[in-house]
């Protein structure tokens, strides 16, 4: 599976999401943070179904996925392929799995509603205020981000899946930051993970540690107001 890297404002302009001229940006994660991340009970009961433990399931699934599946070196359904060795599953149970894991998935409504106010009414680019996705992330969530009308709350959705590195390399916040056109001092992220946090910030990038709704609600409207 190919992936992109852009080095330039131009070529970021052919994903058609440039953000040219806001003053300042956030950069969010999805799971866990934008969207409920119920991994672990999702395994736990699959662990049970196989009469197993929730430990080898986590392994089965994700052990070795950070230089493959997540960063665009392997397909999703080849990687599923692997997992069905692992775990010795039919190809129905495949899909099962496949199915549960995004099944019990909701989005943050709070979190969703904050960023879409932070980006309405900033049409001067002194004042404007960028939104991107960017996430550690499987090609399924490409695809649900798309179904789900992501794009309208976000100028740029950096996908490790898509660009061929994830968190916390620091590339990914470097190239988010290319296509937006803001520089890291005026830009905050917000991650669930600290790791990811603490290498924003070693960037220059203001950073938040997702842990509720409102922290990260009040984070983003006390940014939005430097603006």
């Amino acid at each position: 599976m190919a992936f992109v890297d852009e080095t330039s404002a131009a070529a970021g302009a052919a994903t058609g999401r440039v953000a040219r001229g806001a003053a300042r940006a956030v950069l969010i994660d999805v799971g866990g943070v934008l969207r409920s991340d119920r991994t672990r009970e999702v395994l736990a009961d699959w662990a049970v179904r196989l009469g197993t433990s929730p430990r080898k399931v986590l392994r089965a699934v994700f052990g070795g996925n950070d230089e493959a599946v997540l960063v665009g070196r392997m397909s999703e359904d080849d990687w599923w392929g692997i997992v069905a060795e692992r775990l010795r599953l039919r190809p129905d149970e495949v899909s099962d799995l496949r199915a549960d894991m995004g099944a019990r998935e909701t989005w943050n409504t709070g979190l969703l509603e904050a960023l879409r106010t932070l980006r309405a009414g900033r049409e001067d680019p002194e004042r404007r205020v960028a939104v991107a996705i960017v996430s550690n992330a499987w090609p399924v969530v490409g695809t649900i981000l798309a179904r789900e009308g992501m794009a309208g709350i976000a100028d740029e959705i950096v996908l490790s899946c898509e660009v061929g590195f994830a968190k916390p390399d620091p590339r990914i916040f470097e190239l988010t930051l290319r296509r937006l056109g803001v520089a890291a001092g005026d830009a905050l992220f917000i991650d669930d993970t600290p790791a990811n946090v603490d290498a924003a910030r070693r960037l220059g990038l203001d950073g938040h540690v997702h842990t509720g709704n409102r922290e990260t609600v009040a984070r983003i409207e006390a940014f939005g107001a430097l603006a």
